[in-house]
């Protein structure tokens, strides 16, 4: 059974540099909702309606106490009061239109981002399948795009409407009473200054988690691979301490996310109830010194109400939406490796001679080949020399490990980065396009594969 390098020890913690955003990614998830362009208008064009909605209703509860109830005036009463359920229903519809639309494009655009990464990955030279263990490539095709699709149809779509309507509010505040405005504006700093603290860390831990939750999922595939090594050998209990140490490293991760996590949103709460004291205190020396009105002070106590919402839901969102960032880190990998369609073989112009060369085969021939996989590695093949002509045989013999399947990866341009000379026909192999090389070798596993379809498919 193949094992990893990073399952060598049990329980070994990955130590990731900091984490950054990989723009590149996040660009092409917004290029994948030009199609669906309309849903997208649709619901950005109903956030000047939510902002309208926020505004209306703490101005219209204050002029219902001024202008209404204060003086005991209750001539217009009935229909401010029916206009105020009209702007909360709008409000309601506007919001759920706008939820439902994003999330539709969102979860199309999810949809052709997995179809498109399985693409590549079913493209991906047998080389990057030698380096990189399935469970890694199976997390990235799961999880990884889950925590993007749960981050972007329930956070950050959501933000760029909430942001706009703290800032009109905050507008509308300052309208009504400057002097409460710059009250509230001096813990501004403070909430700034604990949620980027907070955020670094969160997506830090996040990060640390994915690369957790990748190699044990690695780890698991090959172990469920190879159990029937694991059970020849007896090595169950060695193999359930190894996975005990990622599940536990996960763990970890996890939990340390969760406390900062929560941590953020009760900071944020208690700064919001502190707040709302600073600002009755303050109004209601305001009121005595007949500076404010009533319904001034209860309109600005509504309003800063909403505006902590977005803040309280923001913190909340943060875990989600760190675990998207981090995703993105390991989505972009994906991206970053070539596919065979995209990496160059070394293959050059052949001549209509050298081509009418390719028509059969003759001939091949090894001359003092040496290979390794990794530049400061050990040498697979060192001086490996033979001939095989048309009508002949050879046998490769030799003990696991020796370099007989590595010669196999040579023939078939799996790997082109060897030293001495190999020739096809006369021709050197480094310069044949591997698709005709394709045409002379084919391959016979030890082990068949069985996929569960029909008859006719395997």
């Amino acid at each position: 059974m193949r094992t990893t390098a990073a399952a060598q020890e049990s329980g070994a913690k990955p130590t990731p540099a900091r984490a950054k955003i990989r723009w590149g990614v996040v660009r092409r998830f917004l290029g994948h909702l030009r199609p669906y362009r309309r849903q997208v208008i649709l619901g950005l064009s109903l956030i000047p309606v939510s902002v309208t909605f926020a505004v209306l209703f703490p101005w219209m509860i204050m002029h219902i106490i001024d202008n209404q109830l204060v003086p005991m005036q209750s001539e217009g009463l009935l229909f401010w009061c029916l206009a105020l359920a009209g702007v909360l229903l709008g409000n309601f519809l506007a919001d759920a239109v706008f939820n439902f639309s994003l999330q539709c494009a969102a979860q199309y655009a999810i949809r052709d981002i997995r179809a498109e990464m399985f693409n590549r990955v079913l493209h991906f030279p047998r080389r990057y399948f030698d380096k990189t263990p399935m469970g890694v490539t199976l997390t990235r095709l799961t999880s990884d795009l889950e925590a993007i699709s749960e981050s972007f149809t329930q956070g950050l779509l959501s933000m760029i409407r909430d942001v706009l309507i703290t800032v009109a509010l905050l507008v509308f505040l300052l309208f009504i009473s400057w002097q409460l405005t710059l009250v509230l504006l001096l813990i501004g700093p403070l909430i700034y200054y604990i949620t980027e603290i907070l955020r670094r860390r969160l997506r830090d831990t996040y990060l640390r988690a994915r690369v957790v939750l990748s190699q044990g999922t690695g780890y698991l595939q090959e172990c469920l691979s190879g159990i029937k090594t694991v059970q020849l050998y007896n090595a169950e209990a060695a193999v359930q301490q190894r996975y005990a140490g990622y599940t536990e490293g996960f763990r970890e991760a996890q939990s340390k996310s969760n406390l900062y996590d929560s941590a953020l949103y009760s900071i944020i709460e208690g700064i919001t109830t502190v707040s709302m004291g600073l600002i009755i205190w303050y109004g209601s020396k305001e009121i005595l010194a007949a500076t404010i009105s009533l319904g001034v002070l209860v309109g600005f106590i509504n309003t800063l109400d909403k505006i902590f919402v977005p803040i309280r839901d923001f913190t909340s969102q943060m875990a989600s939406i760190q675990r998207a960032f981090a995703a993105f880190d390991h989505i972009e990998e994906i991206y970053d490796e070539e596919t065979e369609h995209e990496s160059s073989d070394g293959a050059q112009y052949l001549s209509a001679a050298q081509r009418g060369q390719l028509d059969t085969f003759a001939s091949l021939e090894f001359i003092d080949v040496r290979f390794r996989y990794n530049a400061d590695g050990p040498w697979v093949l060192k001086g490996v020399s033979f001939c095989l002509n048309k009508g002949s045989k050879i046998a490769l013999v030799g003990s696991t490990g020796s370099g007989k399947s590595t010669i196999l990866r040579l023939l078939t341009k799996t790997y082109v980065n060897y030293e001495g000379s190999i020739k096809l026909n006369g021709i050197e192999l480094s310069r044949i396009p591997k698709a005709e090389v394709g045409k002379f070798f084919s391959l016979m596993q030890q082990e068949v594969f069985l996929f569960n379809e029909s008859i006719a498919f395997n």
